[in-house]
């Protein structure tokens, strides 16, 4: 029979050299080597010994580091993008861009930092991207409703809440209503700046007219949220929540196309050409093409400043009163286009909402063609269009 003290003396020997260890380390980190008044007293500092050694760190399974890797590619991480990137000679994200350019901002504004929901108090730091904490916070679980900029609160679910707080845009038809209540439709005035939805959009695109993210034309009806097959029901019933990417699998079960933008989900044509066997994003560019052009023509003929559009930079609209084709400039820069009318300005901001979401014609198509149609109509009065011969449909 073994004598288990002779293999115990060597095993309290160890124990014994190890704490002797753990205090002096301790101790010594202070003020140097370890005293008998120290020892005793700093030697309970826990400290982690490894049971078996050595490892390598490639070794240790980490069972997401797909999506952690499928996430770091993706846009929602590229802190170096001017979406996190914007204010970083501030060193602070001001409350109104928070919520949606940092992860950290989009806690505070749902209080899930244990803060008071629905405001950003802040301050936030620069530096933050969407980050793991954005959608897989335990909290979301209670945030069953979002506000939109129209007032519309709707029921959301998880994940939902992620998405549709900060892909909906920045304001909303009833934003235009009011800046226009009370002025003549086509006398340019210079309290009129234009309204910007801001990018991204596609909450607001896919609730439609329910979500009133459009200028709506007094008299007419707009589509609501766009209910696609049974399966698609959420953001990510389409995109791949880690790298944004669209599945389009799923889309030949119904659709015979060779990538999302060739679908068409109608029989008939609405830009007006006659050809169906194109994509309905097609007719989609192609009326906001001619919106655009109308929107120029009205301001060079109508509020007789024409006008210059320039995505790459706010407020986007420039004036070119000479009409050389180039912005004007003055000591402060470029000028800003201050000869909206009220039919000028709510024209532009549909067209602006429309093609601030890329995939339009996937989230709610039908209300894309209807704010288009509409504001197309309407310039079409002022600048004696006839919208038969435009044969365009609704």
């Amino acid at each position: 029979m073994l004598n288990s003290r002779k293999f115990m003396r060597p095993l309290l020997a160890v124990g014994s050299v190890f704490a002797l260890l753990a205090g002096s380390y301790a101790v010594m980190g202070q003020s140097g080597p370890a005293t008998p008044e120290a020892t005793q007293s700093e030697a309970t500092i826990p400290f982690a010994i490894p049971q078996s050694g050595p490892f390598n760190a490639a070794d240790v399974e980490v069972k997401n580091s797909q999506a952690i890797t499928d996430w770091f590619r993706s846009a929602h991480a590229d802190a170096a993008s001017e979406s996190f990137r914007h204010w970083d000679e501030e060193e602070e994200i001001n409350a109104a861009c928070a919520t949606c350019h940092s992860g950290e901002g989009f806690r505070d504004f749902h209080g899930l930092d244990g803060t008071e929901a629905g405001v950003v108090n802040g301050p936030i730091n620069t530096g933050g991207v969407v980050d793991c904490g954005t959608c897989h916070n335990a909290g979301l679980a209670d945030v069953t409703e979002i506000e939109f900029p129209s007032g519309l609160m709707h029921p959301v679910q998880g994940v939902e809440a992620s998405c549709m707080t900060c892909h909906q845009g920045r304001t909303a038809g009833a934003d235009v209503v009011k800046a226009v209540a009370d002025f003549d439709l086509d006398t340019p005035n210079s309290a009129l700046r234009f309204i910007n939805p801001h990018y991204a959009t596609a909450a607001a695109t896919w609730l439609g007219g329910y979500g009133g993210a459009g200028y709506h034309y007094d008299g007419k009806d707009y589509s609501g949220r766009f209910f696609h097959a049974r399966p698609v029901a959420s953001c990510n019933s389409c995109h791949e929540p880690h790298t944004l990417e669209v599945a389009f699998e799923p889309c030949l079960t119904c659709h015979q196309a060779n990538d999302p933008q060739s679908i068409r989900i109608s029989r008939q044509s609405y830009d007006g050409s006659g050809d169906t066997s194109k994509g309905i994003r097609a007719d989609i560019q192609a009326n906001a093409e001619m919106l655009l052009n109308m929107i120029r023509a009205y301001s060079a003929d109508v509020a007789e400043v024409p006008i210059i559009y320039d995505g790459t930079r706010y407020p986007y609209f420039f004036a070119d009163a000479n009409g050389d084709g180039a912005i004007d400039q003055s000591a402060e820069g470029s000028v800003t286009y201050k000869s909206w009318t009220p039919r000028s300005l709510r024209a532009a901001y549909n067209w602006k909402l429309v093609t601030a979401d890329p995939g339009n014609y996937a989230h709610n198509p039908h209300y894309m063609l209807e704010l288009l149609y509409d504001s197309i109509e309407d310039l079409s009065t002022p600048l004696g269009r006839d919208m038969d011969t435009l044969g365009l449909l609704r």
